[in-house]
């Protein structure tokens, strides 16, 4: 977030740019899972962006990341944060991290730590108070007011923490700097964010409230409010509710507040809406002036008084207008113009003269007092022109009797004669026609279009005897639906007409489990698309059994029929009536059944080329000895050498395969083995920023003169020599107690580096 615009991630991966109007700028393809975290340089020339498809859950940029001579950033994840080496690890989740000058804050499952990145010291650990409540769902708000300064929101509990520089006399081993918490206090509602306001807060809260009605509790529009901290509480200022979309379904982590330094701009973020919120100006002021007037008037008017308020509204309003702010302008005639349907054309006119009809067609009157239907047709048609889109917009938003519905529709048609396959039009005429209860005309143009709302408009105004000539459209548009609204509504639609309309396509109601209801009204089409059968049988789960292999048994299916008996029934059927060995033995394979090769070999030892055929085809599966022991001697078998040299080939290439896995199973454990050597046998880099993983000092003394040991690990962790821990059981061999407690394996490689 910056004054140059905001940076937002959503639960899909993408990444919009967006002015501070809230329109996009750009947009970017991050990732198929949700962003969870979103850091800005001071300048807004750098944006680090994680999402949830790997070991980074939150990131942030070092604040001069632009112009600093070192491209940082910190990152946090399921185990750890890192910058250029591990700061922190083995407490859980890294759920927020925040960057602010020399200091960085980060939340995971214990608390708050925040770590000085000029010193290199860890200056302390901020616990969190109600530790019963999920982190994942209540995750913790930080907040840096100053470079000095952070406030930490979690649960119901703030904390304002300031960071101060020790006393020299109290240093000895201590951290440079420590950090006094000069406020903390409990509030009523759960913290989803906080942002500084001079020396206020703005915290957005999650509220759950009881129902009279109802035992459970309930989700409330979300607060925001603006408190003054006090030493042991604080005091409200102000306290807003405010309305975004399903705020009823929201829970405490799907709301965020962002706040942009120096311009007093608010950011609420929920799953679908943005509000934004500012302190007052000059224009609330005039509107807060014209409201409180007109109320004290409204029981004596006095057309003195109205005839001033109308003189210093339409002098804003002229203000505006020659400022260029025509939004503005075109709201205050609401408050201005109130019910002067006269005025309101007037400035209708007024805004057609200087190209902004679009400006006040929003805030036009709409209720019960409205204005000619002219007015609303030239505003229309001025957006047919240029926007079909917005044009689009007001015909779903504006009620029907607003304008001549058919003047509109004759406008739309000859556009379309321009443009005969504009989505955006067609849609647009099909929604006038249902508005003018022309319905078979919508019908149309939805089913033109494969309209998903083509099923709602044919539930909604009973239009099932305008869809029996039209249910291959609707099956080849969305078969799902199409087939459940055959099935709901049988009483409506004649079965025999969807059997009659599916005659011609099998491929619509094949392999669909759903249709399978229409079996028996379906059965005198099976023979039509032969091919097709066996597929459908294969998928359809509940297709009747019985009632198919009775017709496939009346129109002599032999393939079918085999497929819906037994496997030894249907093996005898194969070779007693096909008389087809490829098939018996393509049937054996798929069954995979000892028993079915045994009734196979029996039902061929007397059959010479269903012999040469098991012969050519069953090496790979049954034991050829087993048939040749069977084979009558004397008996003449066709082409029994050639089936013979097949199966000694199929035998050596067997061998030959097994030889060759054998070498590269041997030549792979060797390579992977030398590469491990190589690994292990490599240096680890120590330098002045290498830290000790138990005292967390430099590993390295001020004075290289001095004499020093140093224990480095193959996992990469270091140690003084005297902060390692006491050896294990085993004699000679020391473990990384790091790794060790996380179950890691035996870090017990070292290297030693002493002076």
């Amino acid at each position: 977030l910056t004054v140059h615009f905001l940076a937002l991630g959503t639960h899909f991966g993408k990444v919009f740019l967006l002015d501070i109007q809230g329109n996009v700028t750009q947009k970017f393809e991050i990732s198929p899972v949700r962003i969870n975290q979103i850091s800005l340089d001071e300048s807004g020339e750098h944006v680090g962006i994680c999402s949830e498809d790997g070991k980074v859950r939150v990131v942030a940029l070092h604040p001069r990341f632009s112009s600093s001579n070192y491209k940082q950033f910190v990152t946090g994840g399921n185990k750890e944060l890192a910058e250029t080496s591990t700061l922190h690890e083995g407490e859980g989740t890294i759920t927020n991290v925040q960057w602010r000058a020399n200091l960085i804050a980060w939340a995971n499952n214990v608390g708050v730590k925040i770590y000085d990145i000029s010193t290199k010291q860890r200056i302390t650990n901020v616990f969190r108070d109600n530790i019963s409540l999920r982190s994942d769902m209540y995750p913790c708000s930080l907040c840096w007011k100053d470079n000095s300064t952070l406030i930490i929101g979690w649960g119901s509990s703030v904390k304002i923490c300031a960071v101060k520089e020790r006393d020299h006399a109290e240093m000895r081993d201590l951290p440079s700097r420590y950090v006094e918490i000069v406020s903390a206090f409990e509030t009523e509602f759960f913290i989803s964010g906080l942002a500084p306001l001079a020396d206020q807060l703005v915290n957005l809260y999650f509220v759950k409230e009881n129902s009279d009605h109802v035992e459970e509790e309930f989700r409330a529009r979300p607060r925001l409010d603006i408190i003054q901290p006090l030493p042991d509480g604080f005091e409200e200022i102000s306290s807003d509710a405010l309305t975004v979309r399903n705020f009823q379904e929201n829970e405490c982590r799907d709301y965020r507040l962002e706040h942009s330094e120096g311009e007093s701009l608010f950011y609420i973020i929920s799953p679908k809406d943005i509000v934004v919120a500012k302190e007052r100006d000059q224009d609330d002021h005039i509107d807060w002036l014209l409201d409180k007037k007109k109320k004290y008037e409204v029981s004596v008017f006095k057309d003195q008084g109205y005839q001033a308020d109308l003189k210093i509204g339409m002098a804003y309003i002229n203000h505006l207008v020659e400022k260029g702010d025509y939004d503005t302008a075109a709201r205050k005639c609401q408050k201005v113009l109130g019910k002067n349907m006269e005025l309101w054309e007037n400035e209708v006119y007024r805004f057609k003269t200087i190209g902004q009809l679009k400006a006040i067609s929003q805030y036009l009157p709409r209720g019960d007092l409205r204005l000619r239907p002219a007015i609303y047709e030239m505003i229309l048609n001025e957006f047919l022109k240029t926007d079909y889109e917005g044009f689009a917009t007001l015909i779903r938003e504006w009620p029907g009797e607003l304008y001549n519905n058919m003047t509109i529709v004759q406008a739309v048609a000859d556009h379309l004669k321009k443009d005969p396959t504009n989505s955006t039009l067609l849609t647009t005429l099909a929604e006038l026609y249902t508005y003018d209860q022309r319905y078979d005309r919508a019908l149309e143009i939805y089913l033109r279009l494969r309209h998903k709302d083509v099923y709602q408009l044919i539930h909604k105004h009973n239009l099932f005897s305008s869809i029996e000539d039209k249910i291959v459209l609707l099956m080849d548009f969305d078969k799902e639906k199409a087939v459940d609204m055959l099935l709901d509504n049988e009483d409506k639609i004649s079965t025999d007409r969807v059997v009659e309309e599916l005659r011609d396509r099998p491929e619509l109601y094949f392999r669909d489990l759903k249709v399978s209801r229409f079996l028996d009204k379906l059965a005198c089409m099976l023979s039509y698309d032969r091919p097709n059968l066996l597929p459908f049988l294969r998928d359809s789960i509940h297709c009747p059994l019985e009632k198919a292999l009775e017709i496939c048994q009346e129109r002599n299916f032999v393939e079918e029929t085999v497929f819906l008996l037994s496997n030894r029934r249907a093996l005898q059927m194969i070779m007693e009536e096909l008389g087809d060995v490829d098939k018996a033995i393509e049937f054996a394979k798929e069954q995979d059944d000892a028993e079915l090769w045994e009734d196979l070999i029996s039902y061929s030892i007397d059959k010479p080329p269903f012999i040469t055929g098991l012969l050519n085809n069953i090496g790979t599966h049954v034991d050829p000895i087993l048939l040749i022991h069977r084979i009558k001697e004397g008996m003449e078998i066709p082409n029994l050498r050639d089936s013979l040299v097949k199966i000694l080939h199929d035998y050596n290439l067997q061998i030959l395969l097994r030889e060759g896995c054998k070498k590269i199973l041997v030549a792979d454990s060797l390579s992977l083995l030398q590469k491990m050597r190589r690994t292990q046998m490599r240096g680890v880099r120590v330098d002045e920023e290498s830290i000790c993983e138990s005292c967390h000092a430099s590993i390295l003394p001020s004075d290289m003169a001095q004499n020093f040991s140093v224990a480095v690990f193959h996992c990469r962790h270091m140690f003084h020599k005297e902060c390692l821990p006491s050896p294990g059981t085993i004699p000679g061999v020391q473990f990384c107690n790091i790794c060790s407690a996380k179950r890691r394996g035996p870090g017990s490689g070292i290297l030693e580096m002493k002076k």
